[in-house]
């Protein structure tokens, strides 16, 4: 299996850490999210090697420094959004794989747990979100990608879910099968001719979906999708705020 990283993005809400390298290679508690995350891919038999990473913004310093990486650029990064910067790399999804966000920071045992559910379309999901968005203050409730669920099935993904209803968070990884990832692509063509320079989900244009608005289109449209969940052990690093609560979300971990 091999997980595909998108992290084109530069993250500017994190101000000067993203001057001189990508958002994903800001250190968090001492080490670059991206370490992080190779550290929880690896327990599940995902290696370097088995990385296909979408770089857009500064890519020549990832591509120096993991140069075992499978590379894919996104060169119109700074116009579009996680949606189409995943498609870029749509000619890897000829085998299972986990996508991950770069951005983020999360224990080996959801990867594990997405790998292992049978789903085609298995989405990470974190409980316990709420706790990381106390005193949070550049970061809203509002903003969370958050899912209603029955069960492990996912009956709907927005970030307009009122709190209280959600069932979590999408954390942003999941697995995809390879029969998912086709329907997956069939649904992206279809909304692309449909939705091109035009409102797509929440007000946003197609050119700026996020993954979950794609998702989100697909469950209208009668897909399955599946959570996998853990209960805390991730955390979504967007500002400077969010660096400086790092330390203290990590350590709340209870599994």
């Amino acid at each position: 299996m091999r997980a595909i990283i998108i992290g084109a993005g530069r993250g500017s809400r994190l101000q000067h850490q993203t001057d001189e390298v990508p958002k994903t290679l800001v250190p968090v508690m001492g080490r670059p999210m991206l370490d992080w995350i190779l550290d929880a891919l690896a327990p599940s038999g995902i290696a370097r090697r088995d990385i296909v990473f979408i770089c857009g913004y500064k890519s020549h310093v990832i591509q120096s420094r993991y140069p075992e990486f499978t590379f894919v650029e996104n060169t119109d990064w700074e116009n579009n959004n996680i949606l189409l910067s995943l498609m870029c790399a749509r000619q890897h999804f000829d085998q299972d794989f986990v996508v991950s966000y770069a951005d983020i920071v999360y224990r080996p045992e959801i990867v594990a747990r997405v790998i292992s559910h049978p789903g085609d379309i298995v989405l990470g999901c974190d409980t316990d979100w709420r706790r990381r968005y106390i005193d949070r203050s550049q970061h809203p409730e509002s903003d969370g990608e958050k899912l209603r669920a029955e069960g492990d099935r996912v009956i709907e993904l927005s970030r307009r879910i009122a709190a209280p209803d959600a069932s979590g968070e999408f954390i942003g990884v999941a697995k995809i099968k390879t029969a998912g990832a086709k329907r997956i692509t069939d649904a992206f063509d279809r909304a692309a001719a449909a939705y091109a320079g035009k409102e797509y989900r929440e007000g946003r244009r197609f050119e700026k979906a996020y993954l979950i608005d794609h998702f989100a289109h697909m469950l209208d449209a009668g897909e399955t999708i599946h959570r996998a969940d853990i209960h805390g052990g991730y955390m979504e690093l967007d500002t400077l705020e969010d660096l400086a609560f790092a330390e203290k979300w990590w350590a709340g971990y209870r599994p």
